[in-house]
């Protein structure tokens, strides 16, 4: 629990803009039912995410957030630090064969844990061409240097990311992954819910 009964700190496995932004958009919506009349502050801390660059799969995806947020919860423990929630994101592909073709979505994956149970979220999907797909997936580029290369720009994973290359901005880096974050703190704002299904079954 935090030091200060009327804080509550969320620590995010990352100090990129994009990410830690998400989850502070995502609290000023959601806060109010998470933590009822305290005040809720966002912490940043750099940790790997224990997986490849640009992961290739839903499993890598999911795999890469849960470990972001359990780096965060042990560097949490490791320095006594009062933190309430630990969140991982992580940003990457996933490919499904759709009648012998392959098709490539970028998603946005969220986890998060509150040092005992945890939960995951995922933000919507959005296609990429299959030009970018083949440099990421069959030649081993970092997906972001794919996308500035394609956009002719440079630190887009730090700007809009190639949500928003794709999207014509329309949908951005930090709009994917508050998404992500809101659907992941789900079973905390929203227990009762959780509880009254798991009793139903």
């Amino acid at each position: 629990m935090n030091s200060n009964a009327n804080t509550v700190t969320v620590a995010v496995g990352s100090t990129r803009k994009p990410k830690v932004g998400a989850v502070r958009e995502a609290l000023t919506s959601i806060g109010f039912l998470l933590a009822p009349n305290k005040k809720i502050e966002v912490a940043g801390a750099e940790v790997e995410s224990g997986v490849g660059h640009t992961p290739v799969s839903r499993e890598e995806l999911m795999q890469g957030a849960r470990q972001r947020a359990e780096a965060v919860a042990k560097l949490a423990a490791k320095n006594c630090e009062p933190w309430s929630y630990f969140v991982g994101l992580e940003g990457g592909l996933d490919v499904i064969m759709d009648g012998g073709q392959r098709r490539v979505f970028l998603e946005g994956w969220a986890y998060v844990s509150d040092g005992i149970c945890g939960f995951f979220g995922r933000s919507g999907s959005i296609e990429i061409a299959e030009s970018i797909a083949g440099e990421v997936i069959d030649r081993g580029v970092e997906l972001s240097v794919v996308i500035d290369r394609f956009a002719g720009e440079a630190g887009i994973r730090d700007a809009q990311g190639a949500w928003g290359v794709l999207s014509g901005n329309l949908i951005t880096r930090q709009d994917a992954f508050r998404i992500a974050v809101i659907a992941a703190f789900a079973p905390f704002y929203n227990a009762k819910m959780y509880r009254r299904a798991a009793v139903a079954r």
